[in-house]
């Protein structure tokens, strides 16, 4: 079962619809419900799979969505004949009976994931006609299928990774690069699946920006619309070079722009094949699902959107900023600011940083708005885990925002040592869920009382 994020006692308190607010956002994506609502239509009554059902995938959710699916076919699919492995990472595994759940290293790759991918590869490929491939895709499946092509090393990837983690990367853009190093990642997986005749029906979580279903976990089962050459450009654009990036990892990238190594899976390779993809949960939804509590709490709901990026501390000056635009403007009754979206933080050389995105993004909101005691904020990562803690991300208000002028904490210095979890954990003010088994991305609300 998806591990709950509970509701605050203090039902009417800023902090409880706070964090009211984010329950909702991560219940509306819980991959025990919607897997069995998209299974009814991806497989119609009477259309069953009868034979081979062969469950692969990787993500943050991806063991929730094995036991959901497992649960419903169990019960629907009597004759079908259920196997396979899906990795998710430590922490954020699910019971299941016929699929194997392997827990492996996330954001950087290790050698449980690898052996973990290569066991979704070699399953593939005793694939035969009519039988059916499941993947089950959800965040961060791009690490954890971290299978490299012939010639590059685990310990070569896992270079590569930290090195574009560190450089401030988008996720976006590392996902070119690592889908060009992978053997499973770009469609490749779909692509060996098709080769062996069989059926591919990919479940997706979505934690990117425009949920498409080639960026989403690096589109295992998805044609991608990158190339080899721009998997070169992100990694020029970032300086980084043969001092940061492996020569295996920078010479395969080379070979492929010339031709030697073919390109990852495009359109034209899924002519006349039978490969669906289907987006069973994205961050706007749950946006949505938040703007609807809000709602019944008094205030009125604005979605700034999904696709907010950038830097964590500048997005946080940003949205105060717009903060005081609508102050200024003024409003007839209270107002929350809901938005979603993958912030960056770029650590300097030298400075080791505590928290992640979330906890950063909001306490360079909470030093932008030291002249605005009515608002109140939350920001966590739909997983329940922001960057190197074991928080989902942190939250305050007034009371919070006075406790630490008695206390005499600066947050800028916090903000300067890139040490986010450290200030909310002074102020007993971070959002500690545990690994919540979905993930649609960063969730983040302001409201601004009147």
């Amino acid at each position: 079962m998806t591990k709950s994020v509970s509701p605050s006692s203090a039902a009417n308190s800023t902090e409880a619809i706070l964090k009211n607010a984010f329950a909702a956002a991560v219940a509306v994506a819980d991959p025990q419900v919607i897997v069995p609502q998209y299974l009814v239509q991806i497989f119609p009554k009477g259309q069953e799979p009868k034979g081979r059902c062969l469950v692969v995938g990787a993500g943050k959710a991806s063991a929730s969505m094995a036991s959901a699916f497992e649960a419903y076919a169990k019960a629907n699919w009597p004759q079908a004949k259920l196997e396979g492995v899906v990795l998710t990472r430590y922490g954020h595994n699910s019971p299941t009976s016929h699929i194997k759940i392997v827990e492996a290293g996330h954001p950087v790759p290790d050698q449980a994931g690898m052996d973990g991918a290569k066991e979704v590869l070699a399953l593939t490929k005793q694939l035969e006609q009519g039988d059916v491939l499941i993947a089950l895709v959800s965040g961060g499946g791009s690490s954890l299928l971290t299978l490299p092509q012939e010639g590059i090393s685990i310990d070569d990837m896992r270079k590569t990774t930290e090195a574009l983690l560190r450089s401030g990367a988008p996720i976006e853009e590392m996902n070119v690069v690592r889908k060009h190093l992978s053997a499973i990642l770009g469609g490749n997986l779909a692509r060996v699946a098709i080769a062996r005749g069989a059926r591919v029906e990919a479940l997706l979580i979505s934690d990117v920006t425009g949920d498409s279903p080639a960026d989403i976990a690096s589109g295992p089962c998805a044609a991608d619309y990158s190339t080899y050459l721009d998997a070169l450009n992100i990694l020029q654009k970032y300086d980084l070079d043969a001092s940061t990036i492996p020569a295996s990892v920078l010479d395969h990238l080379k070979r492929g722009l010339a031709g030697e190594i073919p390109e990852t899976l495009k359109d034209i390779d899924l002519v006349d094949s039978q490969v669906s993809n289907h987006v069973i949960a994205t961050a706007y939804k749950s946006l949505e699902a938040a703007a609807e509590y809000v709602r019944h709490q008094g205030y009125e709901p604005i979605i700034l959107g999904d696709t907010i990026t950038g830097e964590a501390q500048e997005v946080g000056l940003e949205q105060a900023a717009l903060v005081r635009d609508y102050v200024a403007k003024g409003f007839d009754k209270p107002l929350a600011l809901i938005s979603g979206g993958e912030c960056t933080v770029t650590i300097p050389a030298g400075v080791k940083g505590r928290g992640g995105r979330c906890s950063e993004y909001l306490l360079s909101l909470f030093a932008a708005s030291n002249d605005l005691p009515q608002l109140a904020a939350l920001a966590a990562d739909t997983d329940g885990i922001d960057g190197s803690e074991k928080n989902a991300g942190a939250w305050f208000d007034g009371s919070v925002r006075q406790a630490s002028q008695t206390a005499e904490l600066a947050p800028e210095k916090f903000l300067l040592a890139h040490d986010c979890y450290g200030f909310f954990a002074e102020m007993d003010a971070l959002v500690e869920t545990g690994p919540t088994l979905t993930n649609v991305n960063d969730f983040r609300i302001i409201l601004l009382n009147k």
